[in-house]
């Protein structure tokens, strides 16, 4: 068992520092897959009829681009059905077990520890393969994570990124049960970077 935690250990810090273009395409279309299924879901359940799956091909800003824009439709639907305050509600709701799901199997598959350390390190990983660049402001334990860059951004509606930010929140939950993410600023909303602080707290 040791010895199987070190190799997850070290498979961790290589992609952390490198990912190759397959592994990024594959886990885009993962990703892509569990978030449009639990809006999808959500869609039906409320009578609506949810668009087709979206097929990824082109390089990889036309995958996102188009991963994002299946989120945009999707986000539109729920608020037609819902209204907007219910379709936010609802939405975040299901983004957090989407996220929650791939940040438990992204925990076990890369051997993510329980420090910061080994949970900022896969988030930097999963994030790189949505296109968004972030650091981290730790500061006594109080830690800020700044998002400089974001290829979404270019194409998420702001209630699409209300929406899909619960995901982030869900992710990070499954890597480390004892941290929460709570965005404050967004750069959909207008601001230059997105903001979010990050606590330590209980189990989920």
């Amino acid at each position: 068992m040791a010895r199987m935690v070190k190799i997850m250990g070290i498979k961790l810090r290589i992609l952390a520092a490198w990912t190759p273009k397959f592994i990024i395409k594959k886990e885009l279309k993962g990703t892509t897959k569990i978030t449009n299924n639990y809006l999808d879901r959500l869609i039906v359940e409320q009578g609506g009829s949810p668009p087709k799956q979206e097929y990824l091909k082109g390089n990889l800003d036309k995958r996102r681009k188009e991963m994002a824009m299946g989120h945009n439709r999707r986000v539109k639907l729920l608020i037609d059905l819902l209204g907007e305050p219910m379709a936010m509600e609802e939405g975040r709701k299901r983004m957090f077990e989407a996220g929650l799901i791939l940040g438990q199997h992204a925990q076990k598959v890369l051997g993510v520890g329980d420090n910061v350390e080994d949970t900022i390190k896969a988030a930097k990983i999963l994030y790189k393969i949505l296109g968004i660049e972030f650091s981290i402001e730790n500061t006594d334990g109080n830690i800020i994570l700044w998002v400089s860059s974001c290829v979404l951004s270019k194409y998420y509606s702001s209630q699409t990124c209300s929406v899909l930010s619960y995901a982030d929140k869900g992710v990070l939950k499954g890597l480390n049960k004892n941290m929460d993410l709570k965005f404050v600023e967004k750069i959909t909303s207008g601001s230059k970077r997105c903001k979010a602080c990050i606590n330590m707290g209980g189990g989920i």
